[in-house]
């Protein structure tokens, strides 16, 4: 539900509103998009197929749950690693540094293409199988068959997984982590000659503030995938542990940990830029405000609370009026108004 919610808020925050319409919050949308797909196609439906060792949803479903993981993961961590390469330009040549909406939706389309591609093996091996147990039980199971076996005996799984662990995993973290090193040692570590000017100052404060969101972002999907992605290597070279009882809890345990990941970045979101904050607050005001109103009027129909009419509408109306004289005597008297507005800066950038 978080996971859900969050990431179609944030969709929502940057689609709806043409400040919040940037290069780099489109990529954010990308990575939204991704971490909704995991979290509606996948999730649910492989928590009840580990928890009971049974797939009830077909065949078709089984390749198109196997499809859509690895899509997904490939496709967010593309997206974290073309952000990185959009932020480092901008920061480190920032004058020829120009992401127009042409290189952005081909970007886009290249992320998606590329994973697509690189998850095509769950297509073409996908299945499902019937087994009975000694009970007289039958489930069904879904898994990859590949030509020439099934996990964990299969050479072949072990090299894709190989593979996937090196271009999902390995190899983005090392670009993410080079480019991010260079970025801080611009924003913290050089000193430039003369003073700066109030907008230098704030600029270079908004950087800092966006590439340290977007090193938090990267720092938690490393921590929430690399147990997942080493569970598969590591049961190959021990066939005893795969072969264990307590061997389907541990890889229950790394994947809600993976799976934990499509949940976290809009969090991360609302604690670091203010205007993200500011529009989930405001949708989720307007959310609880129609639930309550909703509420309210549930309860009116019942007679649980009486209609406001009559007795109640002239208490209301009291109500306001020595509201208002309260504020009028506030103002008289110089004292401190009912409501003030804040003097907090928003940021200077969007990101």
């Amino acid at each position: 539900m978080v996971a859900t919610g969050g990431n179609v808020i944030v969709m929502w925050i940057v689609l709806a509103h043409r400040r919040m319409r940037t290069v780099t919050n489109y990529f954010l949308v990308n990575l939204s998009v991704a971490d909704l797909l995991m979290s509606v196609l996948n999730c649910v439906f492989n928590f009840i197929f580990m928890l009971n060792s049974d797939w009830p949803f077909g065949g078709v479903y089984c390749t198109i749950n196997n499809f859509v993981a690895n899509v997904t993961v490939a496709s967010s961590v593309f997206t974290l690693v073309v952000t990185s390469f959009d932020r480092y330009m901008a920061i480190m040549r920032p004058l020829k540094h120009h992401m127009s909406r042409r290189r952005t939706i081909l970007a886009l389309f290249s992320i998606w293409f590329a994973s697509a591609m690189l998850a095509i093996p769950c297509i073409l091996y996908s299945t499902t199988k019937s087994r009975r147990y000694h009970n007289g039980n039958t489930r069904i199971l879904c898994y990859m068959q590949w030509p020439d076996g099934s996990y964990p005996n299969s050479k072949t799984e072990y090299i894709y997984n190989l593979v996937f662990l090196g271009l999902t995993y390995l190899i983005p973290m090392l670009i993410m982590a080079i480019c991010y090193t260079l970025m801080g040692r611009k924003l913290w570590g050089s000193k430039s000659i003369g003073e700066h000017t109030q907008y230098q100052k704030e600029s270079m404060k908004s950087k800092r503030k966006v590439v340290k969101m977007f090193i938090i972002v990267v720092t938690i999907f490393a921590v929430c995938w690399l147990p997942y992605h080493g569970f598969f290597i590591f049961a190959y070279h021990h066939r005893r542990f795969a072969e264990t009882s307590y061997a389907q809890h541990v890889f229950l345990g790394f994947y809600w940990l993976a799976m934990s990941n499509a949940m976290v970045n809009p969090l991360i979101y609302y604690w670091m830029n203010t205007r993200f904050r500011l529009y989930f607050q405001q949708i989720i005001c307007r959310f609880f405000c129609v639930i309550g109103r909703s509420n309210l009027r549930g309860r009116q129909r019942s007679g649980i609370l009486p209609s406001q009419s009559g007795h109640m509408r002239s208490m209301s109306i009291r109500w306001r009026h020595s509201n208002a004289e309260t504020h009028v005597q506030a103002l008289r008297m110089n004292s401190r108004p009912i409501c003030e507005k804040s003097d907090s800066r928003d940021d200077v950038a969007i990101i």
